[in-house]
């Protein structure tokens, strides 16, 4: 389902226009994305699942072209864990 599908979605099944209804997602995702900028930080949403923000620390890998050994450097990324009702 892509983001205008979910908008069109939305919009029909709550009775509004589609404007309101791309207005209230982006709504919903900037604050997901806020709640998850502070260190250490996860967004739960009660039946549906949980975001969480995680580093991933700095690992040795291999260039699948050369075979050379290269360093990746950590980084910042978000996981999910689905609820008990999307489960």
């Amino acid at each position: 389902m892509t983001k205008a599908e979910l908008v069109e979605k939305m919009a029909k099944d709550a009775g509004v226009t589609k404007v309101v209804a791309k207005a209230a997602l982006e709504s919903f995702l900037d604050g997901v994305t806020k709640g998850l900028k502070k260190r250490n930080s996860k967004v739960t949403l009660v039946g549906f699942g949980t975001f969480k923000k995680v580093y991933r620390k700095t690992r040795m890998g291999r260039n699948p072209q050369t075979g050379e050994k290269i360093k990746i450097k950590g980084k910042n990324t978000v996981t999910f864990k689905p609820g008990k009702n999307l489960k």
